[in-house]
């Protein structure tokens, strides 16, 4: 008997607690809130980085200080603008993306946030993109949050490209615990099942899952 999955965010924190948190941690910047109005008005918006992960995004970078960075997935920009407002000034982030129409949206709330010359995008499929850049460790952070189906073809090809204290970060799986229910075969529960189940086999790494949202897993290179 498969389990029951009717929730969208099965380890959603009860209301109250939702909104004491909400209240203290760190508000997004108004550019962030902007780009939240225009995700909330967008059929495809559920595909925007939850808030609460793009703050620990930026939390991450803003200790890490990377100096070279790479996206997977940009959608409208809520989480590449919360990795490059981050950034040092010296840092560039690559997003990899093939959608014109959104990340036209990006675009736009990267130059009013003043970080438009620390991203370059390409539009192109990413394992283009990936196989275009240098086949050494020159990656500080990797975040991926773009088609299942290739989740694993994109660690691959990223994690050699990863320095030796460099983060990986990927969204999404926990899949709205979709991951459980054995009876979900479509394409993209499968593809993340077997990508946590690849990951988790990965001696070269040491991973940790973190339940916020609908899961960031945080890959590093083994010690």
């Amino acid at each position: 008997m498969s389990a029951d999955f009717t929730q969208t965010k099965p380890f959603s924190l009860p209301v109250e607690m939702q909104a004491y948190l909400t209240e203290r941690n760190s508000p997004p910047s108004e550019h962030l809130q902007s780009l939240r109005q225009i995700a909330a008005e967008m059929p495809q918006g559920g595909m925007r980085l939850g808030t609460e992960a793009g703050t620990f995004l930026s939390v991450l970078v803003q200790t890490m200080q990377p100096t070279r960075a790479l996206e997977v997935g940009t959608f409208i920009g809520y989480s590449s603008l919360s990795i490059a407002a981050a950034m040092p000034p010296s840092g560039r982030l690559l997003c990899c993306d093939v959608n014109d129409t959104w990340t036209a949206v990006a675009r736009e709330h990267w130059q009013a946030a003043g970080v438009a010359d620390r991203i370059e995008l390409v539009l192109a499929p990413a394992l283009e993109t990936i196989n275009d850049q240098p086949s050494e460790p020159h990656l500080d952070l990797v975040f991926i949050d773009a088609d299942k189906t290739n989740y694993i073809n994109y660690y691959d090809a990223l994690l050699p490209r990863l320095k030796p204290n460099g983060m990986m970060i990927v969204d999404n799986t926990m899949w709205s615990a979709h991951v459980l229910d054995l009876d979900d075969t479509s394409d993209d529960t499968v593809a993340i099942r077997a990508f946590n189940d690849y990951v988790a086999a990965d001696q070269s790494t040491t991973n940790v899952t973190v339940p916020m949202g609908d899961g960031l897993t945080l890959i590093t290179h083994a010690r």
